[in-house]
């Protein structure tokens, strides 16, 4: 028996490859804007809701094509009003993503793979293995699913996204860059590449990468120390690409895009609380054009890493300004629903 062929999935295509199967049927190559702008500026789900192409047209896709949208399986909201998205793919695997709310803001924070391979010891995505990189329409999905839930239950519009949740996006580069270009694009959501962060551990050669291709949007490192051996023994990755590399990486960028990073950097006790390791964030701040968000720690077991005292990250903030780093001490939103930094892990 003849196995049933797979549909193909319709966002995988180009416009011009979708104008190729109009005028490979007979059909005109104009229907082809028509459905991209379904698919990427409408967020169509499905081929009834393009309701102004013909039903003979709608069934035709529907033979040859699929439309692999994401399923929000379920959503956790936190007492402060963040909400935690358990996300289904067309495969049956699950990511989160989460909307964090403020008075001025609606944030994404979205997946870029599933799972994460880096080991990062205080991740609790880390314990997860990757299984797989998003597609761009996946990642596409989640920011839409989001832009909904801020419009229903706030009343406001999408604000801003970080590539903040499950997985390294810098180890997803192209469909992380092609997702970034359909949220972007006049073709797709229109939002401004400014509002974009991309949030990486740190690979020199794909931060040399994205200076390369010109990114608009902005980058953010995680970097929790700069003193190498603390940082080898949280990151892993620290002992392939060490903190002078970083930083030679990172001033690269500089000089091509003209932005400042922005480093992210959890405070530990007993592990990077002290005023050494704060003075040695102030010398490597020095080096690279920055600011710092200095973030309160959500424990996730009770092992090791632990919040810290806030008297710390006010030493920290203090040791900061005084060298005039702009420095931001960032609270935890969603922690009761496992929604805060580095809590993302698929309890749900």
């Amino acid at each position: 028996m003849e196995a049933q062929v797979k549909k193909q999935d319709i966002r995988k295509l180009s416009l011009e490859e979708i104008q190729d199967f109009f005028v490979s049927i007979g059909d005109k190559a104009f229907r082809a804007k028509q459905v991209y702008e379904w698919l990427w500026k409408k967020s169509a789900k499905d081929f009834d809701q393009m309701t102004n192409i013909s039903l003979q047209t709608r069934e035709l896709l529907k033979e040859h094509f699929a439309i692999n949208h994401i399923k929000v399986d379920e959503m956790q909201r936190s007492s402060d009003g963040t909400i935690k998205n358990a996300v289904k793919l067309h495969d049956g695997m699950i990511v989160e993503s989460v909307l964090i709310p403020t008075e001025s803001r609606i944030t994404a924070c979205i997946s870029s793979q599933v799972g994460c391979s880096l080991d990062c010891n205080f991740c609790a995505t880390a314990r997860l293995k990757r299984m797989r990189n998003l597609n761009a329409d996946e990642i596409y999905d989640q920011v839409v699913a989001i832009k909904d839930e801020g419009e229903l239950y706030f009343d406001r519009p999408l604000t801003n996204i970080v590539y903040m949740g499950m997985g390294e996006p810098l180890l997803n580069y192209k469909n992380v860059l092609e997702s970034i270009d359909k949220i972007t694009s006049p073709d797709g959501l229109g939002m401004s590449p400014k509002r974009i962060t991309l949030s990486t551990v740190g690979i020199p050669k794909m931060i040399k990468q994205l200076a390369d291709d010109e990114v608009k949007f902005n980058l953010a490192v995680s970097l929790h120390s700069a003193i190498d051996e603390t940082r080898s023994k949280m990151m892993p990755i620290n002992e392939k690409s060490n903190l002078a590399e970083l930083a030679e990486s990172l001033q690269y960028w500089h000089r091509k895009t003209g932005r400042k990073i922005t480093f992210e950097y959890v405070v530990w006790k007993n592990i990077n609380d002290d005023e050494r390791h704060a003075k040695a964030l102030a010398k490597y701040c020095g080096k690279v054009a920055s600011k710092v968000n200095i973030i309160e720690y959500n424990p996730i077991d009770d092992g090791e890493y632990q919040q810290a005292d806030p008297k710390s990250l006010d030493m920290y903030q203090r040791i900061l300004e005084a060298k005039g780093i702009i420095v931001n001490v960032r609270r935890s939103r969603g922690k009761d629903i496992d929604a805060a930094c580095g809590q993302l892990a698929n309890k749900s």
